[in-house]
């Protein structure tokens, strides 16, 4: 596991991200060029080694995110960690809005779109269902028997 100051000094090559002291030693990183009202890609990193990644738009990951689409860091590798901070930054730097087609059994077609963080779920020109999060709206599809697909 790498200690507070590697994460630190990983974190401070990405030139495009501010940091931010917050309470009780812990640091968080924006990133002030962010198309999207989401600016804080590193968040509450703490003197133990804790903290988070905002991976919530990354289209690919082969990490858990949670429910404010945040992944922990605390045992990422120098080359994971780095990953995933450009990673994040660039879900956060395209300027077309994100969209995603899915699919159930019976060939019914949803759009996911991502409209101004809300992400809303689209049957046609019809708004089906409108979500906080992406993983909110994820779980839905799922549940409904949605597949994403390419």
């Amino acid at each position: 596991m790498l200690t507070f100051e590697e994460k630190l000094t990983i974190i401070d090559t990405f030139s495009e991200l501010e940091r931010h002291e917050v309470s009780l030693g812990q640091v968080n990183y924006h990133y002030e060029d962010s198309v999207y009202d989401k600016k804080v890609i590193v968040y509450h990193l703490h003197p133990n080694g804790n903290g988070f990644v905002f991976a919530e738009m990354i289209e690919e990951k082969d990490y858990p995110v949670d429910k404010k689409g945040m992944v922990n860091i605390r045992d990422f590798s120098e080359e994971k960690l780095r990953t995933v901070i450009q990673q994040s930054i660039e879900s956060l730097s395209e300027s077309d809005p994100h969209e995603e087609n899915w699919k159930d059994k019976e060939n019914n077609k949803l759009v996911l779109v991502n409209d101004y963080d809300t992400w809303n779920v689209y049957a046609g020109e019809l708004l089906d269902a409108s979500f906080a999060t992406y993983n909110s709206a994820v779980d839905y599809l799922q549940q409904e028997g949605f597949k994403r697909i390419e």
